[in-house]
């Protein structure tokens, strides 16, 4: 695969020093207040951030020959970081307005509760946004599978290509070769344990501490240490729906080297028999349960408070967002796995435009998506905002942050991003209820046929 230059490429941008300072300021005008913080958190989504500190960037100076275009467009985003803050945005947006005054934005905030209900209704009302920003698995294996998105081909001139990283590149793509997407920020979901409750079960030992992995023994003994220390909730498999199911996946995937799809993300191949094994293994263990009464935002809060010794929904933002709310030292770790090597899912956020048949507020949508990536200066702060890190290199934005270098390690993990198979929604559905089955008493090699079935019947129907 591609990932090793990809990874290279990364971490040479991030592992001189890092940290997210996120733009603020301005005056735009918003449709709505943002909405309140989720407290589900969404799969491949990230986290909504706290309010981030005003950025000491100066807006780029206007530009000749950037009057041509007028035009009012609409931006729908989903809570990537900070851009899910209005003050945030206005600011980011204001950069843009001094550039291109004539071209106003007006934004839409949503969550991951409702978000999907949102743009569907509008969809259906032909309202749908100008823009959104979300990630591959709404943008193109959704929206852009339907017919619904915008060609992005000429923002994706040779210099983009050759500058973001292939494995980015390819999830913008649909399988019908037409780019719906144009990438912002990645990063890599982890997993993370409470330190100080291994440290005091002595679990510690069986984990290395310095590079954050541990084989799928080394996960089975300390899970049992830390049970029998009095920890009886070790971890849950939540499952009351599709909020965190990254998390999930990730640890069914990695204990034996299964895979959920294959390599050509055609079909799902979740019923190997490594990934059997492994949900069998899961089901057998003290302190792990399969709770269908939560999902993944519960599991961070239960993780948080004190209640779970350790959390399968986790990535920085989750660790920033809840700074204040933890009074434990927080280790994230990658995925156990059987071979050491582990495969972590990725999160990609960038940029669509819905085909409302407008031209003018469609190039309007491609100016703004330009400035906001390409810019020199401009594409800095937009990914800072998303307090992740670039789809390309752009030096080193993140400078003296002990928490971003702590967390760019897991980069180099990276699994391959399968989340654009078709019926990917009708799969996520699937995975969470084969869950709850497992949890309930079904045969696992029962439950999972099912969603094997179910999930490759949806991607046959896109």
């Amino acid at each position: 695969m591609k990932k090793k230059r990809v990874m290279a490429l990364v971490l040479s941008c991030i592992m001189a020093g890092s940290l997210v300072a996120c733009g603020g300021g301005g005056a735009n005008q918003t449709a709505s207040e943002p909405a309140a913080p989720a407290q589900t958190e969404e799969a491949e989504e990230p986290a909504e951030a706290p309010a981030a500190e005003e950025s000491e960037a100066e807006a780029p100076a206007a530009e000749e020959g950037t009057a041509a275009q007028a035009a009012d467009i609409t931006l729908w985003t989903y809570p990537i970081g900070s851009w899910g803050d209005s003050a945030v945005v206005d600011g980011l947006i204001a950069n843009f307005n001094a550039v291109y005054p004539d071209i106003h934005v007006t934004v839409e905030y949503l969550d991951y509760t409702n978000g999907d209900d949102q743009i569907n209704t509008a969809i259906e009302g032909n309202q749908a946004p100008d823009i959104v920003l979300e990630g591959p698995e709404r943008l193109v294996a959704n929206w852009g599978a339907r017919g619904l998105m915008v060609d992005l081909a000429d923002l994706w001139t040779d210099e983009a290509k050759s500058s973001i990283y292939e494995s980015v590149q390819n999830a913008c793509e649909g399988n019908d070769g037409v780019f719906y997407e144009y990438p912002l920020c990645m990063t890599a979901h982890t997993m993370a344990i409470n330190r100080d409750i291994f440290e005091k079960a002595d679990a510690l030992q069986y984990l290395d501490e310095e590079n954050r992995t541990w084989t799928t023994e080394g996960f089975q003994k300390a899970v049992q240490a830390v049970y029998d220390s009095g920890q009886a909730n070790v971890g849950a498999v939540y499952c009351s729906g599709q909020g965190g199911d990254q998390g999930t996946r990730a640890l069914v995937n990695n204990l034996y080297g299964g895979t959920f799809t294959n390599a050509e993300h055609t079909q799902y191949t979740a019923n190997s028999a490594e990934n059997i094994k492994a949900l069998e293994l899961l089901k057998s263990m003290d302190g792990i349960n399969f709770d269908a009464s939560i999902a993944g935002g519960d599991e961070i809060n239960m993780f948080c408070n004190g209640t779970f010794a350790m959390a399968f929904c986790w990535n920085v933002s989750q660790e920033k967002n809840n700074l204040e709310n933890i009074n434990f030292e927080v280790l994230p770790m990658a995925f156990p796995s059987d071979s050491g090597d582990p495969q972590l899912c990725g999160g990609i956020w960038g940029f669509g435009i819905f085909d409302n048949g407008d031209a003018a507020k469609i190039e309007a949508a491609k100016t703004f998506i330009d400035f906001m990536a390409n810019d020199e200066k401009q594409a800095v702060e937009s990914v800072k905002a998303s307090n992740y890190w670039p789809v390309k290199d752009l030096g080193n934005i993140y400078e003296g942050d002990e928490l971003m270098t702590e967390y760019a390690k897991f980069v180099e993990y990276m699994g391959d991003y399968y989340q654009v198979v078709g019926g990917w929604a009708e799969a996520r559905t699937a995975w969470w209820n084969m869950l709850q089955q497992i949890g309930s008493g079904a045969d696992v090699t029962t439950a999972v046929e099912e969603f094997v079935t179910t999930a490759n019947a949806a991607a046959a129907a896109q």
